[in-house]
């Protein structure tokens, strides 16, 4: 909702935003009034021609009945903007496209400046203070003080931060748009043919750097020193970068991991297994290449058996 109970609104201005699994669609009040109650709380669902909520074209802000205001008590207030300032401004407000975006890049509320109308935030802002990178992303922790800092991205949503030791995760229910996109990609994959892209890149500084330290390497740490564990550090390094990506689906919940483990494809005699480093982020070259080389000896025993 746009709007809390007993708060006053004037004509056309939105008084709440209704996601389908296809549009996020605006409902402008046809009226100046009050909201008096809410029928369906925040996050609900509805069908057609259902009555979400009620207005008084001729009450006054703060008379709104105590049963109304006791009933809206338990919905959340919407997390992906700020309310608006009382007398009805929306400066600062995004619209539900920008919203949208700014979660998607982790942006704070308020932080984009909006031209729209009444002052809100459109797409085109948004996009336009990222290029110029004139705002910074808000990163949330849900590890304890004294641990490694690990970062987990602000989602504008109703959010479950579980802090697993030095493993935090975020769980965010996916919305309707976003779950049935989720279905139809995975339904994509399973019906067409998938295809790689491939992006070239200069490895001599690594191979030069491995070639001058390597028998140096062996020596102190006993174990060969390969290219996956630059590869590895690698792929930590962009999941840090963009925390987004470092996330899974758990049935209607997207879940954003706040630590790193890195699948690892090893042969063996049966073929390739995909063992996992855990916490990566936390290992030293050595440990990934012990651990690789552990790995596979393992899975060549396995294969023996």
């Amino acid at each position: 909702m746009e709007k809390k109970v007993g708060e006053a609104f004037a004509i056309d201005e939105i008084l709440i935003e209704i996601e389908t699994d296809k549009v996020v669609l605006e409902v402008p009040a046809p009226a100046a009034g009050v909201l008096t109650e809410l029928v369906v709380a925040d996050g609900g669902t509805v069908v057609s021609d259902q009555v979400i909520a009620r207005i008084d074209t001729e009450g006054k802000a703060g008379v709104a009945a105590p049963a109304a205001a006791a009933a809206a008590a338990p919905a959340a207030a919407t997390a992906s903007a700020p309310a608006p300032a009382a007398g009805g401004s929306m400066a600062g407000v995004p619209m539900p496209a920008a919203a949208k975006l700014m979660a998607d890049s982790n942006l704070a509320a308020g932080s984009v400046p909006g031209t729209g109308k009444d002052g809100r935030v459109t797409k085109g802002d948004v996009l336009g203070a990222t290029a110029a990178g004139a705002i910074k992303s808000v990163a949330v922790s849900a590890i304890p003080t004294g641990a490694p800092t690990t970062s987990l991205p602000q989602v504008a949503s109703t959010a479950k931060s579980a802090d697993l030791g030095e493993r935090p995760e975020q769980r965010v229910p996916m919305s309707r748009l976003r779950a049935r996109v989720a279905e139809r990609l995975l339904q994509s994959q399973s019906t067409n043919a998938i295809l790689t892209t491939f992006n070239e890149v200069n490895m001599a500084p690594v191979m030069d750097m491995r070639k001058r330290f390597q028998e140096k390497f062996e020596k102190e740490y006993g174990v060969k020193l390969g290219f996956m564990s630059f590869f590895v550090k690698a792929a930590v390094h962009a999941l840090k970068k963009y925390p987004v990506l470092n996330a899974s689906v758990d049935g209607n919940d997207i879940v954003y991991h706040g630590y790193f483990d890195i699948g690892i494809a090893v042969g063996s005699p049966r073929g390739l297994v995909v063992p996992i480093l855990r916490n990566a982020d936390q290992m030293s070259f050595a440990d990934i290449e012990k651990k690789i080389a552990e790995y596979g000896a393992k899975a060549r025993r396995q294969a023996g058996h």
